[in-house]
C-alpha cells in the first residue's frame, strides 16, 4: 500500500472521532441522568448493530430488540439487583434473532454489562472514567499509527488482518504512559501504570472479539453510522473489553489510590 493509501482514512475518522469524543466527554463530566441516558442509548445502538450483522437484509426483529435491551439497562441502573435482568434480556433477545444466536446471547450480554459497569464506575469516580477513556483512546491511537507507519507481523491475520504486533506493542505504551501520568499526579505507583497496560490489553481483545464476529458474520464494519470507523460497536468495542476487566479488578482489589 502507497503512503497516500495508508492514511486515506484519517481524515474521516478525525473528524468522526472528534465528534463522538465531544458527545461522550459531555456525557461524563455530567454524570448522573444524562450518563446513564447516554450509555444506555449506546448500549442499545450497538445490540442493534450486533443484530443487524447477522440479518442485514432484513433486521426487523433487531429495532425492538435493541429498544428493550435501552430499556432493560435503565431498569438495570434503578432497580435493587437489576444487573440479573441484563443477560436474562440478552438471552431473550438473542432467542429472537434469525441465526448466530450461539454468538449473539453472550455478546449482547456482555454489551450490557459492560455498560452497566461504565455507569457504576462513573458514579463511584470521575477520576476513574476519565482514566479508563483515556486508557482506551491512547491504545487506540498508538496502536493505530504505529501499525500504519511501522507495520511488521500481523498479530493474528486470520481474524483481525489489519492489526500488528508494532500496533499491539505501542498500545501497550500508550496506555503505560497515561497510568505514569495519571499515577503523577493523582498517586497509585506502579500499580496504576501496570492496571492501565491490564485494561489496554482487555480493549484490544475486545477488538479481536468483535473483529471475529464481524468476520463470522461476513461483514466489514457493524454499521456505516460513524464515517471512517464503521459503527458505534467498532469504536466502543475497547470500552467494552476494558470496562468489563476494570471491573472485575475493581471487585476484586477496589480502585486503585488516586481513582477512588
Amino acid at each position: 500500500m502507497t503512503a497516500p493509501g495508508r492514511w486515506a482514512d484519517l481524515g474521516p475518522r478525525i473528524v468522526s472521532a472528534a465528534i463522538l469524543a465531544a458527545l461522550a466527554l459531555g456525557a461524563v463530566l455530567a454524570g448522573g441522568v444524562p450518563f446513564t441516558l447516554f450509555i444506555a442509548l449506546a448500549c442499545a445502538i450497538m445490540v442493534w448493530e450486533l443484530l443487524r450483522m447477522f440479518e442485514p437484509a432484513g433486521g426487523g426483529r433487531a429495532l425492538p430488540v435493541a429498544a428493550g435491551a435501552g430499556l432493560l439497562m435503565l431498569l438495570a441502573v434503578v432497580l435493587p439487583h437489576g444487573l440479573w435482568l441484563l443477560p436474562l434480556g440478552a438471552l431473550i433477545g438473542g432467542a429472537l434473532a434469525p441465526r448466530g444466536q450461539a454468538i449473539i446471547i453472550p455478546y449482547a450480554a456482555a454489551i450490557l454489562v459492560a455498560g452497566f459497569a461504565v455507569i457504576v464506575l462513573r458514579e463511584a469516580s470521575l477520576a476513574v472514567m476519565i482514566w479508563l477513556t483515556l486508557v482506551i483512546v491512547a491504545s487506540d491511537v498508538a496502536g493505530y499509527f504505529a501499525g500504519k507507519a511501522i507495520g511488521g507481523a500481523k498479530l493474528w491475520p486470520r481474524v483481525s488482518p489489519n492489526k500488528t504486533w508494532s500496533g499491539t506493542v505501542a498500545g501497550w505504551l500508550g496506555a503505560a504512559l497515561v497510568g505514569a501520568a495519571a499515577a503523577l499526579v493523582l498517586g497509585g505507583g506502579l500499580a496504576l501504570v501496570a492496571l492501565s497496560v491490564l485494561v489496554a490489553v482487555a480493549g484490544q481483545a475486545g477488538d479481536i472479539v468483535e473483529s471475529a464476529i464481524k468476520r463470522h458474520a461476513g461483514v466489514k464494519d457493524s454499521s456505516a453510522l460513524i464515517p471512517g470507523h464503521g459503527g458505534l460497536l467498532d469504536r466502543f468495542d475497547a470500552m467494552l473489553g476494558g470496562a468489563l476487566v476494570l471491573s472485575l479488578a475493581t471487585a476484586l482489589a477496589g480502585l486503585p489510590q488516586g481513582l477512588a
